[in-house]
């Protein structure tokens, strides 16, 4: 009667072990930009993707606009197993390796397309594994698009930013890029950056036009210049832990439904920064000020020396690479 019952005890524990190794892998995405942004629609689109194809098994939580962390905290945060997913501004890695200082370099890339080729190519694909040593290990690269110049006075010649103070993220490259011409630049949280504007602790900031526009920068800015003078993208991270514990069946969806992702937010950059670029126009809260030819040389030759100052920790391997992926080769 003992061995009937514990043979039925038995059964019964096999039976229910099942449902307790069902409970879906939780994985917090956190980002600090706005749901209607590249980044924010990428993030629902892997949601929808990863959850669609790992039915019971994974379960995706978005936490837009520094809800769960700022870029400044997120990857300790990760590597401490507090958040899974996460994608930051490729500025924000500074501290882990310095090759992808070569993002923040002011008039690096001719276009979005060079940069969509250096990221594809041997050099950049190689920067996503860059900081595996350091528990860091990179998914894949999303566009935002080119940066421009906002600021409370009008921008045209650098001459004009002489003297004003801009919020720039913790990059010691940006920091040398305002240093060049004059200006003062602080670092801040993105999450911080309206209310330095409304107030005017700060006299402008780099953004690219989906970020001044969904963040509502413009309308505390009066000018904008359209100087496109360089990149802000980002590389969607997880730590090498959590991306080494997962069965390879779930590591394999995950990643294909994190590329589809990728392609549908790219795709959407280069539209949403023109759409968004229109809105600001429309508004006539803010002037974009165009540049001429002679006004944007005068930006290159004051900020690209900076190239100089940073060449030899980023690698002048990736530099020639930069240079290729202009010439379209």
């Amino acid at each position: 009667m003992k061995k009937k019952i514990f043979s039925a005890c038995f059964a019964a524990a096999v039976s229910f072990a099942p449902s307790l190794s069902a409970a879906p892998i939780e994985i917090k995405f956190s980002h600090v930009v706005a749901d209607d942004t590249p980044k924010g629609q990428m993030a629902l689109k892997f949601k929808e993707l990863a959850e669609e194809r790992l039915p019971g098994k994974v379960e995706v939580k978005v936490y837009p606009n520094s809800q769960l962390f700022t870029d400044n905290k997120v990857l300790e945060a990760m590597l401490l197993g507090d958040v899974q997913m996460a994608a930051p501004s490729l500025s924000k890695f500074e501290s882990y390796t310095p090759r992808l200082q070569i993002y923040d370099l002011p008039f690096l890339f001719r276009d979005m397309e060079a940069v969509e080729r250096f990221q594809q190519g041997p050099v950049g694909q190689g920067m996503l594994t860059s900081m595996a040593d350091k528990g860091l290990f990179g998914l894949g690269y999303l566009h935002n698009g080119l940066k421009q110049l906002s600021a409370s006075e009008p921008l045209r010649v650098p001459s004009d930013a002489a003297g004003k103070k801009f919020r720039i993220q913790a990059s010691d490259v940006l920091h040398a890029q305002f240093e060049a011409i004059d200006a003062v630049a602080l670092k801040k949280p993105f999450s911080e950056v309206f209310t330095l504007l409304q107030t005017r602790a700060i006299d402008g900031q780099e953004n690219t036009w989906s970020n001044i526009y969904s963040q509502n920068f413009y309308e505390v800015q009066p000018y904008i210049t359209e100087s496109n003078h360089g990149v802000i993208d980002y590389m969607v991270v997880t730590s090498t832990d959590f991306w080494d514990g997962l069965d390879d069946e779930v590591r394999l969806e995950l990643k294909k439904s994190l590329d589809e992702a990728l392609v549908y937010g790219n795709n959407l950059a280069e539209k949403i920064a023109e759409r968004d670029k229109q809105n600001i126009i429309d508004s006539k809260r803010s002037k974009v000020i165009e540049l001429s030819e002679e006004e944007r040389q005068q930006w290159v030759d004051a900020m690209k020396p900076v190239w100089n100052s940073f060449a030899d920790d980023i690698g002048h391997d990736a530099l020639e690479a930069a240079e290729l992926a202009n010439s379209n080769q």
